[in-house]
């Protein structure tokens, strides 16, 4: 029965492609109609999905935490973190102001845009956040230079700030032993600095904020970040594209540029999303490429046959839009493992092609006619192609019962993408070679694979060896979850991301938990900070300022003698150039005394430096030109400085309700729920470290999400989906070659060199440190669908063909084995290439899928002639 249910299965394949030889203009017609309508509904309607938490199923308890922190707090989803840096912390500050401003005027375009310091709140409560020491030190320098401060409060200039040191200086020249009354030095220095800037082209402006603070005179940069949440298009494969473009043209407007002394870079989850699509498509270019250029090269050796190399990619073609339409169906939104379906698709389909189109040529080279030739190659091939395409899709489809949702997706999209393979190449293919038949020709066949004699044996020990040594390694294998491994660290939102926890030993690695109010987030908060694991806690109530009526009180003693010298607008118009060259002249007769009274001194040195700084410009005959930019450099930003200072002498006493409501919303949900943020003690790139916080802190609070958790859980997520998907298809494959091979020695043969490649190309992972990971993960699927495909060929060809001598041997005299090397390489040829690309996740896959390939190969030409050497089958003896 079975044997009349196989021939009925030739003969159906053998009529199917006669039919598309004798009607192959209009099967071609039809199927380019097809790919046309196919090709136009897969652009209008696909999308991808950068997240990779989204790859694991909904319903794990790990994702249900995550996702509940979402909804109670959906600011933090979809975001771009401005990064602003600037040469002062003045320029940083006047920078991020005015961005802000300008992008809140744009609401329909970046959408809520927050900057907690730029915050009239925080701005007039900050002094509240200095420490009591720190406050006491500031106020006793505002006492000692509240007469200047006034003095510059009513005139903002050049004028204005010569005067007051003026003023400063000649206190020193009444007392040749005295102090000045400010720090006279700090703030001539600082001058100086400026200037010699100036005089070398170089950007710098004063930075009336150090000078203030008393801030040491480090190199920065000075930082402020605002973040925005913008409208993005999701109906576009770049959803942030608009919102970034328009950032980066609004920062050039408004003149934020290296040239002005600051550099706007932005991250984020938006961003990097943004750019990792956009860097996965540019390492693709070359790539892509080099791949067509190999791929052509190699089915032209291959067949040596253009006719038959341009109809099998015209097919291969074909069928990957077919299946992406498929996809685009069935799934609708692709995620970045579901969407590699493309490569298995054309490992396994140009593997059908190959194998049909080299079979349909040694059938004409034999000097058969046209249709003898493809009625030989489908009665010969159509069987083990049919064959492979179940074996294939049954070991993809075996991830549809796991929780790996990215690979369950990809695994029905690949699954459905051998039938439609499968009949592409039973269908357009025939019709393709059908429009432009091959000639004879001259070539003979040649023997590919090893001879293996009488040393199979060797070679079926040192197969042993290598597999145990394999096997050990096994344990050591290890699936890289953390999301940041696969992103490329040369586009600007990563390298920002990375810049900013640079030095910080938390990282990216904290873990939330959401409390049922504030008051039990402090309770919880308590416990946890007396674990060895973790380093502090935060929560709404931490900005809640301590010691706050002694801070207050140092405060308000601060505006009695500061605010009266602040008290009045500024009204004073700007000076005219005559009289701010009549104060160049002054100051700069009193920086030559000075420096002469006190040659030995610090103030003496300082003011020394100054003079030649202004002489360099021109002195008292600079320009006009050169006294504005004098104006522009020292006192540009003075009237902000000033005006944040007035500001701050308004502070009030702070409590959670009158705490900004952008910041409030951020912590507490609208329904009461409050955020605890945990942050570890340890380095948590380390593994166990890892473990340890994710268990300590679980110990306590058993709902805590957060990337620690995400990355451990996940990996494990993934680790028993591939034990079970394995499970699965290894029966199911098992069974289904059992029922059409009817033969426990032909179904071990094909599985062994696949079980081998398998365990080399995991062992290769652990001693070359190529960890698993979303990108090469799909590496597995393809080895294992190729690998068995091999096997099936090969063992079929064995014993349906009368050419077999016996040991095994003569199916490798046959254009079998040269179809599965040139399968192989071709697929090595298409994405090998990738391993070039910058972008760490697709160069691993390139890498990890030429060794996977190459191993496959390696072991169906060797291992398996040795296998049919030692136990032939009864027939060959």
């Amino acid at each position: 029965m079975s044997e009349t249910i196989s021939e009925l299965g030739r003969r159906v394949v053998v009529g199917w492609v006669d039919l598309m030889r004798r009607f192959a203009v209009a099967a071609s017609i039809i199927a380019v109609c097809a790919t046309i309508w196919t090709g136009y509904f897969v652009v209008q309607n696909v999308s991808i999905n950068t997240d990779t938490e989204d790859m694991l199923s909904a319903d794990l308890p790990f994702r249900v935490n995550s996702r509940a922190l979402s909804e109670a707090f959906p600011q933090f989803s979809d975001n771009i973190l401005v990064v602003i840096d600037g040469q002062t912390p003045d320029v940083a500050d006047d920078a991020a102001m005015a961005l802000g401003e300008a992008m809140r005027a744009m609401p329909g375009q970046f959408g809520d845009v927050y900057d907690l310091a730029g915050h009239p709140f925080f701005r007039q409560n900050g002094l509240l956040y200095l420490d009591v020491d720190e406050l006491y030190e500031l106020s006793d320098r505002l006492a000692e230079a509240q007469p200047f401060l006034g003095t510059l409060w009513r005139d903002p200039s050049l004028r204005g700030l010569l005067d007051m040191l003026g003023l400063a200086i000649d206190e020193l020249l009444k007392d040749e032993g005295g102090e000045a009354p400010i720090e006279i030095d700090r703030v001539l220095n600082a001058m100086s600095a400026t200037l010699e800037a100036q005089k070398e082209g170089r950007f710098d402006r004063l930075s009336w904020q150090r000078l203030m603070m008393e801030a040491e005179d480090d190199e920065g940069p000075y930082r402020r970040f605002i973040l925005i949440q913008p409208a993005l298009d999701f109906g576009s494969l770049q959803p942030a594209e608009d919102a970034i473009d328009a950032l980066r043209a609004l920062a050039m407007d408004i003149h934020l540029t290296t040239e002005n002394g600051v550099r706007v870079r932005l991250t984020g989850s938006a961003a990097m999303a943004q750019e990792e699509l956009k860097s996965v498509e540019q390492g693709m270019g070359l790539a892509a490429l080099l791949s067509f250029v190999l791929v052509v090269a190699l089915l032209l050796t291959g067949f040596r046959s253009i006719k038959l190399a341009a109809a099998t990619l015209a097919t291969l073609v074909m069928g990957l839009v077919w299946t992406a339409g498929f996809a685009v169906a069935a799934v609708g939104q692709l995620n970045l493992i579901s969407v590699a379906f493309a490569v298995l698709f054309i490992g396994l389909s140009v593997d059908f092609g190959i194998h049909f189109g080299l079979r349909y040529k040694e059938a004409v080279d034999h000097g058969g006619d046209h249709a003898n030739a493809l009625g030989e190659a489908a009665r010969s091939v159509g069987g083990a192609l049919t064959l492979c395409a179940v074996a294939a899709a049954i070991g993809f489809f075996s991830f549809l019962p796991t929780a790996y949702r990215g690979l369950a997706e990809l695994g029905l999209i690949a699954g459905a993408g051998m039938f439609i393979a499968l009949f592409s190449n039973l269908s357009v293919l025939p019709a393709l070679i059908s429009l432009a038949p091959i000639r004879p020709g001259t070539s003979k066949p040649r023997r590919v694979g090893i001879s293996i004699g009488a040393n199979a044996r060797v070679v079926l020990w040192g197969a042993l060896a290598l597999g145990v040594a394999a096997a050990l390694l096994l344990p050591k294998a290890r699936f890289d979850f953390d999301p940041l491994n696969l992103k490329d660290r040369n586009t600007e939102s990563v390298a920002t991301y990375f810049d900013l926890i640079e030095g910080q030993h938390t990282g990216p690695y904290s873990v939330t938990v959401l409390a049922e109010n504030l008051l039990l987030a402090g309770e919880l908060a308590k416990k946890v900070n007396v674990l060895d694991e973790v380093d502090e806690t935060a929560t709404l109530a931490d900005y809640v300022p301590s010691d706050q009526d002694e801070k207050l009180d140092i405060i308000g003693t601060m505006a009695l003698f500061i605010a009266p010298a602040l008290a009045n607008e500024n009204t004073t118009a700007a000076p005219p150039a005559d009289q701010n060259r009549a104060a160049l002249i002054a100051a700069l007769d009193r920086l030559k005394r000075l420096a002469k009274m006190r040659p030995d001194r610090t103030a003496g040195g300082a003011a020394a430096r100054l003079e030649t700084a202004l002489e360099a410009l021109g002195g008292a005959r600079a320009d006009e030109a050169a006294i504005g930019e004098m104006q522009d450099r020292l006192v540009s930003s003075l009237p902000a400085r000033l005006a944040h200072l007035r500001s701050s002498l308004d502070a009030e006493p702070v409590n959670l309700d009158s705490l900004p409501e952008g910041l409030r919303t951020r912590e507490i949900a609208a329904d009461g729920r409050a955020r605890l943020e945990i942050y570890p003690r340890e380095d948590l790139t380390d593994r166990e470290a890892l473990k340890r916080f994710v268990a300590a802190v679980r110990k306590v609070a058993p709902d805590a999400t957060g990337g620690p958790i995400v990355i451990l859980e996940a990996g494990d997520a993934v680790v028993e989906a591939f034990r079970d998907a394995a499970l699965i298809a290894l029966g199911g494959i098992t069974i289904l070659l059992a029922l059409v091979l009817r033969n426990v020695r032909d179904t071990l043969f094909v599985f062994s060199p696949l079980l081998l490649a398998t365990l080399l190309t995991v062992a290769c992972s652990v001693l070359f440190n190529l960890p698993f990971n979303f990108a090469n993960v799909i590496v597995l699927p393809l080895l294992f669908g190729l690998g068995v495909a091999n096997g099936i060929h090969v063992v079929s060809r064995a014993r349906d063909d009368a050419a077999d001598d016996g040991s095994g041997g003569g199916v490798f005299a046959t254009s079998t084995p040269r179809a599965v090397v040139f399968s192989a390489l071709t697929t090595v040829g298409s994405f090998g290439s990738i391993a070039l690309s910058s972008h760490p996740g697709t160069a691993s896959m390139g890498i990890l899928l030429t060794i996977a390939i190459s191993l496959t190969l390696v072991c169906t030409l060797v291992l398996l002639p040795a296998l049919m050497a030692r136990w032939p089958s009864s027939r060959e003896q």
